[in-house]
């Protein structure tokens, strides 16, 4: 049976970047977007389709902002319970807080337990697909991709890989358990419904070069998954880096003599690079990812959105959770507006959606699948309430225009503003329909 989703439809024409944001991102007041077996089959007039297919579902929302799931670019679902602790620096607040609790990930239930909590927080905040780092436990990995095939979620993620005594003896694995059970995962779950692996080092500082060797030589054998990890995300960890590999002509070069810089590679943070490692990971076309309340709440600096656009780097948009202090796709645009004014680059309401949407889909390699309402996309769908809030609801009395209205509920909005959440053409219950 059809389902017709009707309300103010947001959709993208080109990139806000490249070309006016006003004429790459539309929205089309009193419009209908037709949905099939998960699948966007057709789009058009409300009035027509409605007559057109008298016996299709009709989900009615009016004035609200009906527009492409979020998606979430880079996380760490084991870090949910300890999101917003207080910490100083980098180092410290991994040590502190973040590796006593991944220990706790050896243990299935409780893997599972965080898993479900994690994916049910992100639907209440319209977040429809995320990539996310395990721990170095094969049952993290299988936690969160279990969770995210019952609610029918596209997902990205795998096992995070740590070897070098930098890390605690605790969470070590060596390069062969990394290569072997890394493998034994991707043949489970790579490709499996919507399901796609990523070969996960954390970061150079926690392998040993041969772990990257391993790894690399793993990327090479499937080349269709991705790969993720973390780029100069602070200034302290750079220099940190050098000493470890003294013989790298940079950060990225830790990565790219193991094969692990290419088409599908995924770098987080990436705030302080050099030229040489821009102009590389362009001519490699390998994503970076801005976190923007991780970034400011870690204190590492500030991701220069313009600059990398402008480089043509493929950017997508993240939580970074739990060095990033909320779930919503919403905060995290507010904070990205806030750091581009400044770095000197006034995003427009257009971009920061694109951003959040699209722009993550494209560094994911999944924007023929995610990230847009278009006709044969899969039909990921958050439903934005314009309105939620009194104070928000206030200002959308004095505006001008529609981006007027969707510019307050981006810097004021929560998970009260989504009014609904669509995967795969199925309508999520949300917090107030159900406990979490």
């Amino acid at each position: 049976m059809d389902t017709l989703i009707s309300g103010n439809i947001l959709t993208f024409e080109g990139n806000p970047f490249d070309h006016p944001a006003l004429s790459a991102v539309t929205v089309q007041p009193d419009t209908a977007v037709r949905v099939r077996a998960g699948k966007i089959v057709e789009i058009g007039p409300r009035a027509t389709l409605l007559v057109a297919y008298p016996e299709a579902v009709h989900h009615a929302y009016g004035d609200n902002l009906v527009m492409p799931g979020f998606i979430d670019a880079h996380a760490h679902y084991p870090q949910t319970a300890m999101i917003a602790s207080w910490g100083k620096r980098l180092i410290d607040w991994l040590n502190t807080y973040t590796f006593p609790e991944e220990s706790k990930f050896s243990d299935p239930a409780y893997a599972a337990q965080i898993a479900e909590l994690y994916l049910d927080l992100l639907l209440a905040n319209g977040t429809t697909t995320v990539t996310s780092f395990c721990t170095i436990h094969p049952t993290s990995v299988e936690a969160l991709f279990r969770a995210a095939a019952a609610r029918g979620m596209r997902i990205v993620a795998g096992k995070t890989c740590m070897d070098r005594d930098t890390a605690p003896a605790y969470l070590r694995d060596t390069a062969q358990s990394a290569y072997d059970d890394s493998k034994a995962l991707i043949e489970r779950w790579h490709g499996n419904g919507r399901a796609t692996y990523a070969i996960t080092p954390r970061f150079s500082p926690t392998s040993t070069p041969e772990q990257l060797d391993a790894l690399g030589k793993l990327w090479a054998e499937y080349p269709t998954c991705l790969m993720q990890t973390h780029l100069s995300e602070q200034t302290d960890e750079i220099e940190w880096v050098k000493g470890l590999y003294p013989n790298a002509r940079d950060y990225l070069d830790t990565y790219e003599q193991f094969g692990l810089v290419r088409e599908g590679a995924l770098f987080g943070h990436a705030i302080h690079l050099e030229r040489r490692e821009i102009d590389r990971l362009r001519e490699m076309d390998c994503s970076v990812i801005h976190c923007p309340t991780s970034n400011t709440f870690i204190g590492s600096g500030l991701f220069d959105m313009g600059a990398r656009t402008r480089d043509g780097l493929r950017v997508g948009l993240a939580t970074d959770t739990g060095g990033g202090s909320s779930f919503s796709m919403l905060r995290t645009m507010a904070a990205t507006y806030e750091v581009g004014q400044l770095t000197h680059t006034a995003l427009h309401p257009a971009q920061l959606l694109w951003l959040a949407t699209f722009g993550s889909a494209h560094a994911l390699h999944m924007s023929d699948k995610v990230g847009s309402i278009a006709v044969g996309m899969e039909a990921d769908i958050a439903v934005i309430d314009l309105a939620s809030t009194p104070a928000i609801a206030q200002r959308t009395l004095h505006v001008n225009d529609i981006w007027e209205s969707i510019f307050p509920t981006i810097m004021m909005g929560d998970d009260r503003a989504i009014a609904a959440t669509y995967v795969h053409g199925q309508r999520v219950a949300q917090p107030r329909d159900r406990t979490l």
